[in-house]
């Protein structure tokens, strides 16, 4: 199960997200950030800190949005993911196609 909180902060949304993330509340993840992309946020931030789990599902939720956001001029950061989260991200060569820093501080930098 998952729980997804949204903050704007410094211009950015940042999409917190704790919990689990697999084939059922992955949809939750998708709605969270269509609504992001609708309110015209350039920024978002997604924060992994406490997120325990991600399934395919999820992962294919970020993959859906790289051409969009590419399209838009959107840039989208992951952070804060443990090493569990971050290896499933690296086996599938996600940190290539996706933005991903250590903490938020970086993660700002990296969206500017």
């Amino acid at each position: 199960m998952i729980h997804i909180k949204r903050i704007q902060e410094d211009g950015a949304d940042v999409i917190i997200l704790i919990g689990e993330i697999d084939a059922s509340s992955s949809i939750e993840l998708d709605l969270a950030i269509a609504k992001s992309v609708g309110e015209g946020y350039s920024k978002i931030l997604i924060d992994c800190s406490a997120l325990d789990y991600i399934s395919s599902a999820g992962l294919g939720v970020f993959m859906s949005y790289i051409e969009e956001f590419k399209d838009r001029n959107v840039k989208m950061v992951l952070f804060g993911m443990n090493d569990k989260v971050a290896n499933t991200f690296s086996i599938l060569g996600l940190n290539e196609l996706l933005k991903i820093g250590k903490d938020k501080v970086e993660a700002k930098e990296m969206a500017s």
